[in-house]
């Protein structure tokens, strides 16, 4: 028993120190932090989470979303054209809150590089990602 206990303290002696210097670090800092409006507002929310690839060139429909849509870019860049704002460049590691009800373009402006990105999405039930737009 008293082997057991000195075995327990001189554990804790060593660990102790490296969960104390653990929980200094504090939680991770964020990639992305947005107040953002137009979020939906019913007692029930769908939260989607989609990885999507662009090919070197390609572009997206021209669209609007109907609630906000975070991206964070895995690999490449990805370049952003929406109605009255100046286009944005997203590169790999950073993140961005689109917002809703806005029409817009995305591209892959690369010739030879794949653009990864991780989608976030919080709607409505049943609304749809995007809605095509007209130019």
């Amino acid at each position: 028993m008293r082997r057991s206990m000195a075995l327990g303290i001189v554990l804790m002696t060593l660990v102790a120190p490296l969960m104390a210097g653990r929980n200094r670090r504090g939680p991770p800092a964020p990639v992305l932090s947005a107040i953002v409006q137009g979020m939906p507002k019913g007692e029930q929310q769908e939260v989607r989470v989609i990885v999507a690839t662009l090919k070197p060139g390609d572009v997206t429909p021209f669209h609007s979303h109907r609630f906000p849509v975070t991206f964070l870019v895995l690999e490449g860049s990805f370049t952003l054209e929406m109605e009255g704002h100046t286009p944005v460049t997203v590169t790999a590691g950073q993140a961005m809150v689109e917002p809703p009800q806005v029409k817009m373009t995305g591209y892959n402006r690369s010739t030879t590089e794949p653009m990864r990105v991780v989608i976030f999405y919080v709607s409505e039930p049943g609304t749809p990602f995007l809605d095509v737009a007209q130019h």
